[in-house]
């Protein structure tokens, strides 16, 4: 058991924020001792899924809809898993920056082309005048600002890199799914095994994107040997 203080700790969240979200309904009533309140291993599963579902750009009500489909009894173990399924590939979360941080973050000034290009390359996304939100693509877009490449040829490599890796990240999902996920659940879990799992998830987010990488590799040079072949 923990008190708020704790458990806020132990979730990297305040304490200030951590009763809003107690208000909020987002977490069950505190164990009461007296005028102590205590929170439970239940409590840090449920916020840390809150955590997850925030990387990933979900709003406060979106959340509270999320958690109201889980079923009432959920336990830690199957909280964890949801967490497990959820975590971000992307590390930091989603960050929205004004003009002049985006600038700061470049370490150049700007004009209205390159903000542009920018946004074409889904390397930011414009949420409000003047703020922007740094997309995943952030990295490549601003490295490719000084290549002297048409932007449209740019923007339709970004858009077939897309296409085909939503299908990969769909099929590659489907498989996690049933051959991994459903296993798991249908066997007897223990604290131990929910540490596995999660050891095992997050390992294999990054074993997964080094395959993508080697895999383009390996079916680019086979393009290459084809053409020299021809």
């Amino acid at each position: 058991m923990l008190t708020v203080d704790e458990l806020a700790a132990a979730t990297g969240l305040t304490v200030r924020t951590t009763r809003y979200y107690a208000g909020l309904g987002l977490i069950p009533p505190p164990a009461r001792r007296g005028r102590m309140a205590y929170y439970s291993a239940q409590h840090r599963a449920r916020l840390e899924l809150i955590r997850a579902l925030q990387d990933h750009g979900f709003t406060l009500a979106a959340i509270e809809k999320y958690l109201a489909r889980l079923p009432e009894d959920a336990s830690v173990e199957d909280l964890a898993v949801q967490r497990a399924m959820l975590t971000s590939w992307k590390s930091g979360g989603h960050e929205v920056v004004t003009r002049r941080q985006l600038e700061t973050r470049i370490g150049r000034r700007l004009d209205d082309t390159q903000v542009e290009r920018l946004e074409a390359m889904m390397s930011i996304r414009p949420v409000e005048e003047g703020r922007y939100e740094l997309l995943p693509a952030f990295d490549v877009g601003v490295k490719s600002l000084d290549l002297d490449i048409p932007v449209d040829s740019l923007v339709a490599a970004g858009e077939a890199i897309n296409r085909h890796m939503d299908a990969l990240a769909d099929e590659l999902t489907a498989i996690l799914k049933d051959r991994v996920l459903a296993p798991y659940l249908v066997s007897a879990r223990t604290e131990a095994d929910k540490a596995r799992f999660e050891q095992t998830m997050s390992r294999l987010r990054q074993l997964t994107l080094e395959a993508v990488v080697s895999g383009f590799q390996r079916a680019a040079n086979q393009v290459i040997s084809r053409s020299l072949s021809r």
